[in-house]
């Protein structure tokens, strides 16, 4: 006799046999799903809650839906665990965020039903719509395309882009807005999910498209008036009124763990034909069916892992500060300070650790939803009216406003402050979190000044500095996790701009590091100098401008220079590179190494492996430094 928990999802190992159970067995399916998830979760860590939100609003799409064929994407993807369970991944779904394992997102080289991969938000409609597009263009067999969107990546821009465009072309395209915090929608029951029912229905689809066909030979202004007293009447006793505007078939909202309110919806939407775009409105509650979820502030959003009994989440021992922390806990003291000084972050308070600033400074504080391009305008027109804005949005989401920073902030030399949560890698969270690219992409821009923290206290020190910039915009770079345990200062001191600093010096070997490698800098020059390699470590502390007074000394003074950075080709390496060519440094047979993170993007694993990986641990510098002296051995470096 089986002592499974899981007895009925053991069976499934598609949702070909998931389709191949009688409806009413769904129900048992989506209560073995979610313990799966749970007890999956616990191991691994990772986002739960979205999760437990969409059990069985997954369940019934691919139950109705005849996915892989028909395109399923999950705007996000924090919520698609389920979703791999079903889809032939239940054996490695405790290897999620691991290295060598399951992405925590959906990811397009994982499965052949993930066919859009997301990390980012608001992407799914504009992603779907193509793929609706693309199917007629290819005059395919009718393909439903399904976008799951949540109502906080319905507040970014893009998403009403793409409807707009969808409305507007008539297309073929389900989108399901998954709403687990709205205040929107009206009551949630039997009426509701009756009326809904109804209008998603073949025959009311057939008198509807028949009362257009006859409107159609009527006068415009008659035509018109049919029109908005149908979208009208629907409103009132179903709401959606903004997404009809938009050109969708509105339905909803109906109640999204409720599988018989659920499956008649999804398999009359499936079955209708010629309404254009429809949007099924689907409430559900984050966390649902695990206490310690629901009754989480956060709904357990994002975990480590858990004791699954008790839902007390696994503590790592006491370290040293968070770099976020001691950002945070340094704006407040400038702020104290300066009642010009404000901050902004774009859904992420507590993430980029603004919570602190929001629960001493409420009115100073703004969390403008999903929206970094907005946030990024926003705090221009602040500091053009002589406020003092803090931006603080993680690296691999400032990418998604670089249009603003270049044209509403740079140009104008407005003095936002872009304070970059997250530069380099971070782990779990894979590739599309990686803050890769902010060094090469604000170190092209004219004016602005361009820094990373070595360690905590510089940290502080540069929250200082950017306070004090007035006359252009500024960056500040720092990493996700612990700092070093280096001593805070009391204050933070302002540093002069463009100018680094030296903290040993040598003769031989010379590393220029430009950000948190500098531990792993003066780790290397310590075996260095075992070696017998007289080594300078320098810390740049600015890209932008570069100290070029600096970088000209350790050239003339050494035989090898070696740059250290997290980021990607093109950065501050590069910079210093442009500028011993420009000045012709490069002609006396200097060897530069500059050390980026390597060019193709990294999955998910421990951030130390992720960096071994990419070359920049103690290890690698030193091998470098060897290999430009050609030194194989310890006679060489005897020689050298």
């Amino acid at each position: 006799m089986s002592t499974s928990r899981t007895p009925l999802l053991d069976t499934i190992q598609t949702p070909d046999d998931l389709r191949a159970l009688p409806a009413e067995k769904l129900r048992q399916v989506a209560d073995e799903l979610r313990l799966e998830t749970i007890d999956a979760v616990s191991v691994t860590g990772g986002h739960l809650g979205a999760g437990l939100g969409v059990v069985e609003l997954t369940a019934a799409i691919h139950y109705v839906f005849d996915t892989p064929r028909d395109r399923l994407i999950w705007d996000v993807g924090h919520q698609c665990y389920p979703h791999k369970i079903l889809t032939g991944r239940r054996d490695r779904i405790r290897t999620l965020r691991q290295k060598d394992g399951l992405s925590g997102f959906t990811k397009r080289e994982e499965s052949e039903y993930d066919p859009f991969g997301a990390a980012h938000s608001s992407t799914s409609i504009s992603a779907g719509l193509g793929m609706a597009v693309a199917s007629d263009l290819k005059g395919e067999e009718r393909r439903n395309v399904i976008c799951v969107i949540g109502d906080g990546a319905m507040s970014a821009g893009m998403a009403y882009e793409a409807m707009n465009n969808a409305g507007a072309m008539r297309s073929r395209l389900i989108v399901i807005l998954n709403d687990n915090d709205m205040s929107i929608a009206p009551p949630v029951g039997a009426m509701s999910a009756y009326l809904s029912s109804l209008v998603s229905s073949r025959p009311f689809q057939s008198l509807r498209n028949l009362g257009r066909d006859l409107a159609n030979h009527m006068p415009r202004a008659v035509r018109n008036t049919v029109k908005r007293a149908e979208e009208y009447a629907r409103g009132m006793v179903m709401g959606g009124t903004l997404f009809e505007e938009m050109g969708f078939f509105y339905v909803g909202p109906i109640d999204g763990h409720n599988l018989d309110h659920l499956l008649p919806v999804l398999t009359n939407v499936r079955d209708t034909e010629g309404t254009g775009p429809v949007l099924v409105h689907v409430v559900t509650q984050k966390g649902k069916g695990y206490k310690p979820a629901e009754d989480a502030a956060d709904k357990y959003h994002g975990v480590s892992k858990f004791d699954v009994v008790t839902g007390a989440q696994a503590k790592a021992a006491p370290g040293n500060p968070q770099y976020t922390q001691v950002f945070a806990d340094a704006l407040v003291e400038e702020a104290e300070r300066d009642e010009r000084i404000v901050a902004i972050t774009a859904a992420m308070p507590g993430g980029t650790g603004l919570n602190r600033f929001a629960a001493r400074f409420p009115e100073r504080c703004f969390d403008v939803g999903i929206a970094e391009q907005h946030a990024v305008t926003f705090a221009a027109g602040l500091a053009a009216e002589g406020y003092k804005p803090f931006a603080a949005i993680y690296s691999t989401f400032l990418q998604r406003a670089y249009d603003q920073v270049v044209h509403d902030v740079a140009i104008q030399k407005l003095p936002v402050r872009f304070a970059i949560d997250r530069a380099g890698l971070v782990g779990a969270d894979g590739a599309t979190h990686a803050g890769s690219f902010d060094i090469g992409f604000l170190g092209q821009l004219p004016g602005l000044v361009l820094m990373a923290a070595a360690d905590e206290a510089e940290l502080k020190h540069m929250v200082a500095t950017a306070a004090v910039i007035d006359d252009r915009p500024s960056a500040l770079r720092y990493p996700r996790g612990e700092g070093e345990g280096v001593p805070l200062p009391e204050r933070g001191l302002v540093l002069e701009i463009g100018k680094g600093r030296i903290l040993q010096e040598g003769t031989k070997v010379a590393i220029l590091s430009f950000g948190t490698r500098l531990a792993e800098a003066q780790k290397a020059a310590r075996e260095l100098g075992a070696r017998g390699l007289s080594t300078t470590v320098a810390d740049a502390r600015f890209a932008k401008p570069l100290d070029t007074d600096l970088v000209r000394r350790l050239a003339r003074e050494h035989e090898v220079l070696i740059t250290l950075e997290e980021g990607a080709e093109g950065g501050f390496g590069s910079m210093v590179l442009h500028h011993l060519a420009r000045t012709g440094m490069l002609d006396g047979g200097l060897k530069i190494r500059p050390l980026t993170l390597p060019d193709r993007f990294q999955d998910q694993a421990k951030p130390f492996d992720q960096y071994d990986e990419a070359g920049l641990n103690a290890c690698h510098i030193v091998a470098t430094a060897l290999e430009a002296l050609r030194i194989n051995d310890i006679g060489d470096v005897a020689r050298a």
